[in-house]
């Protein structure tokens, strides 16, 4: 059997682009539709069809048979069918092959114009099938160039964007280079690459320790929170679902050989492996190690937490430029103010001689008060007589007048402070209509000199 230029065509599309033999035919099929319907318009039906045996795609005008003729271009008469074939019946379809060699040089373009785009999209189709159910997962290419600072990654039988934004800041890639990445999203119809990668996602840590531990892909061991701040440092949040495993020690590794592993498909960003703990107050206490804290206030109405910390732990546990704060705040979802015992020992002197000029509080009250977080009187003026009630353990009338005379205490504060305001912007007017005097040096040299004797 002589294999004909157009079975070539077929056979080397579908190895080269990995398309499917049929989906090669029917974009062929479809090519010569367009320039069938470029060359002879609308109004006529014409199909193509694949033939094997002569290699070729043929096209077939079909006509239906009728007594009289309305419209030539969609019918024929049953004596013009006749004269091809006795079998011929009105309501036939009637098919005739058309000479494609008649189409034309523009026709010839538009099928050309067809084939390209139709490839394209069943590429696109073939990317989006095999890569729909991997989003999420890890995968590995090579760096083959750069647009407009994205990264095009080679992924054997497709091509993937790594977009500037995912890119790690600390990290440089040449051409020809391995990359790991997370695959972010998956387009299913777009010009660029569909691929959509990341190298400062969180999962992509996670995914990387998936594979070094094996307690993790087994489920024994779970990552429950993650943090990245990504070049630089990290924090996850394990745990273990059974009591003899230790999660912190299963993700560190023999002398630490599995967080290295991480660490050095990371590039050296530093990773903090910390147990986590349903509490929130023990879960912030390990987040924001290697600082130590003395002391924990949570807020669970604003979502916040105040650490107390040593003197000199504070630098610690803000960390450079603020990094270790952020991280913890953000592996634990709390909202994280940090001060020295110093600095909190001040703040609590403000707080007790503010509410102790409240009527009717002895020491023990303001000590209690404070304690339970009220550190201004405003605090106390908006609190509702039944939770002073409690705190204090008195009687809600008492209560009450406690909170009224707090809401005294306000606006006499408001009063106070709006005087100290008044006083202060008469000195600064005084000051200005104040004529400018000489200084003390200037006067010595202006007096005028002793008479000679």
């Amino acid at each position: 059997m002589i294999i004909s230029d157009l079975e070539r065509l077929i056979e080397s599309i579908q190895k080269e682009k990995n398309i499917p033999r049929d989906v090669v035919i029917e974009i062929l099929e479809s090519a010569m539709e367009a320039a069938a319907r470029k060359k002879y318009g609308m109004t006529k039906d014409i199909e193509a069809q694949y033939n094997p045996e002569l290699g070729e795609v043929e096209l077939i005008e079909w006509r239906t048979v009728v007594e009289e003729v309305e419209d030539p271009d969609i019918e024929i008469t049953l004596e013009e069918a006749r004269q091809q074939d006795q079998g011929w019946q009105v309501g036939d379809s009637y098919g005739q092959i058309v000479d494609a060699s008649e189409l034309g040089r523009i026709a010839a373009q538009t099928a050309k114009q067809v084939i390209i785009q139709k490839i394209r999209d069943a590429e696109r189709e073939l990317t989006f099938n095999e890569f729909k159910d991997r989003k999420g997962e890890l995968i590995t290419g090579i760096v083959r160039r750069f647009e407009k600072g994205n990264i095009i990654v080679d992924l054997n039988r497709a091509e993937a964007i790594l977009p500037r934004r995912e890119v790690v800041p600390t990290e440089t890639y040449r051409p020809g280079d391995r990359i790991q990445a997370y695959v972010l999203d998956i387009n299913r119809a777009t010009r660029q690459p569909q691929v959509v990668l990341s190298r400062t996602h969180p999962g992509l840590l996670m995914k990387l320790f998936e594979m070094e531990v094996p307690e993790i892909y087994e489920g024994i061991v779970r990552i429950e929170a993650c943090a990245r701040e990504p070049g630089y440092r990290a924090k996850i949040a394990v745990s273990s679902t059974d009591p003899d495993v230790d999660p912190v020690g299963a993700c560190v590794g023999l002398k630490g050989s599995r967080v290295q592993a991480v660490v050095g498909e990371l590039r050296g960003e530093a990773i903090d492996i910390i147990p986590w703990h349903p509490d929130p107050a023990r879960f912030i206490v390990y987040a924001i190690a290697p600082a130590h804290v003395s002391r924990v206030y949570i807020d669970a109405v604003s979502n916040a937490m105040e650490l107390v910390v040593p003197d000199d732990q504070l630098a610690k546990a803000i960390g450079r430029k603020g990094q270790n704060v952020r991280l913890a705040a953000q592996l634990t979802g709390w909202r994280i103010d940090i001060y020295s015992e110093s600095k909190h020992h001040e703040m609590l002197d403000v707080s007790r001689n503010e509410i102790a000029r409240i009527p009717g509080l002895d020491d023990e009250m303001v000590d209690r008060l404070v304690r339970n977080g009220f550190q201004t009187a405003q605090e106390l003026a908006d609190a509702e007589g039944s939770e002073i009630s409690g705190i204090l353990d008195i009687d809600i009338d008492l209560a009450d007048k406690i909170v009224a005379s707090a809401d005294d205490l306000v606006g006499q504060m408001i009063m106070e402070e709006a005087k100290r305001r008044g006083s202060d912007d008469e000195v600064v007017e005084e000051e200005e209509e104040r004529p400018n005097r000489p200084r003390s040096a200037d006067v010595d040299e202006e007096l005028p000199s002793e008479p000679e004797a």
